[in-house]
């Protein structure tokens, strides 16, 4: 599985970059493995401020639905429109086009408490 070092992640199988006060969200490599062909992504939450943990949206495979947990909490920004146009590009680019959503940061020291990706590599095995 593809853990990249310079993301932090949740023990729900999400990832989190930060981009100023921004943080920016996505599900593993390993998440995106395990629900299999992604068919659609729906983010119903854009303009609302949400708690760290709390579900942002649902993605749908072709066998399952699954909800997406905010790792930060904070304002919903921006929903990936290529995500939106072609749900697909998760399967193919998680950590890169497949970034779901853009969060702008309540209390960026919840970003401290993710895990690292060497604790993210103990939880998956």
């Amino acid at each position: 599985m593809n853990v990249p070092a310079n993301l932090k992640y949740s023990n729900d199988h999400e990832w989190c970059r930060i981009e100023g006060d921004v943080a920016v969200i996505g599900i593993t490599d390993f998440a995106q493995s395990q629900l299999g062909d992604i068919v659609f992504v729906d983010v119903p939450t854009v303009g609302e401020t949400l708690a760290a943990g709390e579900v942002f949206g649902s993605i749908e495979a072709v066998k399952t639905v699954s909800d997406a947990f905010l790792p930060v909490g904070g304002e919903v920004l921006e929903f990936n429109a290529a995500v939106d146009a072609d749900p697909s590009i998760v399967n193919k680019d998680a950590y890169g086009e497949g970034w779901l959503v853009k969060v702008r940061m309540s209390n960026p020291a919840e970003y401290d408490s993710l895990l690292s990706p060497a604790d993210y590599e103990k939880l998956i095995g």
